[in-house]
């Protein structure tokens, strides 16, 4: 299977770099990466440690870099469940192609050896419990069920936990305690197994009739086993069980603004963050699990999450994605989605005109008050015409402050981005702002004579005021004759005149008639400057006056 990285940044993935301005690249991490899982069909589990980030996919486990970037494939058809020990030296997949669980080394990326599982086909879930492996299988609608391997014993023998199972049960464990539920049952359910002594005892269920569940997408738990964190169809929301009590202790984004069917759970190797995945915004949601408090949410426009699909990985969460419009899949990484969060603010200037700088300030602000120190910015435009370039050299002050100073030769709505990298400590921000750019201020003067004879020439001299600039290559001015005498009143076009680099012009006309004259010019064929008018009135003395 091949990869191709299809946005180094959500928020950037369409910056360009402008002729004459120095550019800077756009951070790698701001707003998260997404990367296309080439080739790949179907994607099943996803899992982190050891340097990697694994995903089972139907031709293999794609292994990538925890930048969330592809790198290979380990040859595993049929991958869909996936199990790392806390050490991150092995990861297990399950294989439902060939009805086994494969042990692979992470240092080397090799499989080490294979279980086979000929009575328990189609292995599609795992969770792992100290040297305990528990394995939801089952094809089809019927015949499913969970069983435990030893993985500590070279010849590990099935051993049965669930029986009769619709499908393969998704199966969650820790501290003895093993949870499993089926996939596609409404109302959806959970059952609670002890396996601290043999033989397990099934301790009870927490029934959808009772809470009102619908089916089951995903589950987690907490790492002694007192906690499972479940998503179902319905409510729409994250909930949190007692696995003693069997009772349902908080619940998780039910006042998220936006929120959708939920798909994902996965906590985080400290037990102190709940991520969350749905079919619709926000995608993945990041839960204080103490007080539920949402601390993070983000969609992403590439696609829709797919079930069963959230891994930590350090400060970070990954996901995988179905594109909305292709059916490839993604790996979309959340960057910095466990660190306090930090604000950018962009204040526009007082005015804007083309050709003539502008300022704006804005402030870096972290979530602790402190000062943020010297820190790099990245800053980019997108004009009317929608060309984006990326501006060079903003960086913060100490205390956070920031000074952009941009010159554009266009009239119109222009957008600037900013965008923060992050640190270790702190999560990376952007924010945008568009200001409306006004023409350049221009002005003619015209001065000549004020009587004539017809037939005689006047000479007339003029000029273009662009408050300092050169006028632009060429730029002409529009010049014509009023007459208004015994006859009536017509208008004359003279021919256009070209300024000089200073902006003085001239031109000569000799008069045919008598009569009261106005010769005027006009500037207004360049969008860029304002339109500018002149005029000069002449009496002339003649036949026809």
């Amino acid at each position: 299977m091949r990869f191709r990285a299809v946005t180094g940044s959500v928020l950037a993935s369409t910056l360009a770099v402008a002729a004459g301005l120095v550019a800077t690249v756009a951070p790698a991490s701001a707003a998260g990466t997404t990367a296309l899982l080439e080739g790949a069909t179907g994607v099943g589990d996803v899992a982190a440690g050891g340097g990697h980030v694994f995903v089972a996919a139907d031709q293999g486990v794609v292994v990538a870099d925890t930048e969330g970037t592809p790198t290979s494939t380990i040859n595993l058809p049929g991958a869909a469940g996936l199990a790392l020990t806390p050490d991150s030296t092995r990861l297990y997949a399950a294989l439902r192609n060939s009805n086994e669980v494969a042990e692979i080394a992470t240092d080397t990326l090799t499989v080490v050896r294979r279980i086979a599982l000929a009575d328990n086909p189609c292995p599609s879930h795992l969770a792992l419990a100290g040297t305990r492996l528990w394995v939801g299988y089952g094809c089809g609608q019927a015949y499913g069920g969970v069983v435990g391997l030893d993985v500590s014993v070279a010849d590990p023998q099935p051993y049965g936990l669930a029986f009769n199972m619709y499908g393969a049960p998704v199966v969650a464990a820790a501290g003895g305690t093993v949870v499993t539920g089926e996939l596609g049952l409404g109302p959806g359910k959970l059952e609670v197994y002890d396996v601290s002594t043999t033989p397990a005892t099934k301790r009870g269920e927490i029934s959808g009739h009772t809470y009102g569940l619908g089916d089951l997408n995903d589950i987690a738990i907490s790492a002694d086993g007192s906690t499972v964190y479940s998503a179902f169809n319905s409510p729409d929301q994250f909930d949190a069980w007692d696995t003693t009590t069997l009772t349902r202790i908080r619940s998780f984004g039910a006042d998220e603004t936006s929120s959708g069917i939920p798909k994902s759970v996965a906590l985080s190797p400290d037990g102190a963050h709940l991520a969350g995945g749905r079919i619709s915004g926000p995608f993945v949601s990041v839960f204080d699990v103490a007080d539920t408090t949402p601390t993070y949410a983000d969609t992403n426009p590439t696609g829709e999450t797919v079930p069963r699909s959230l891994a930590f990985s350090g400060t970070d969460v990954f996901s995988v994605l179905r594109g909305w419009s292709n059916g490839q899949f993604y790996l979309w990484r959340l960057t910095g989605a466990l660190l306090p969060p930090s604000t950018l603010a962009l204040t526009p200037p007082a005015e804007a005109t083309a050709l003539a700088p502008l300022t704006l300030t804005g402030r870096l602000t972290l979530s602790d008050g402190s000062a943020p120190g010297e820190q790099p910015l990245v800053v980019t435009r997108q004009l009317p015409d929608g060309t984006r370039s990326t501006l060079d050299g903003v960086t913060t002050a100490a205390d956070g402050r920031f000074t952009v100073t941009d010159t554009v030769s266009i009239v119109g709505d222009v957008r600037y981005d900013v965008y923060w990298d992050g640190t270790p400590a702190f999560r990376w921000s952007s924010t945008s702002l568009t200001v409306t750019v006004a023409p350049h201020p221009s002005s003619l003067t015209l001065s000549g004579p004020t009587s004539g004879t017809n037939g005689r020439p006047l000479t007339f001299t003029g000029v273009l005021d662009l408050g300092g600039l050169t006028p632009p290559a060429g730029a002409t001015i529009d010049v014509w004759r009023d007459v208004t005498n015994r006859t009536g009143t017509s208008r004359t076009y003279l021919p256009a005149v070209t300024p000089a680099s200073d902006g003085s012009f001239s031109f000569v006309d000799a008069p045919p008639t008598g009569g009261q004259y106005t010769y005027s010019v006009h500037f207004w064929n360049t969008p860029v400057f304002q339109v500018a008018y002149a005029s000069h009135a002449v009496s002339v003395r003649g036949a026809g006056a």
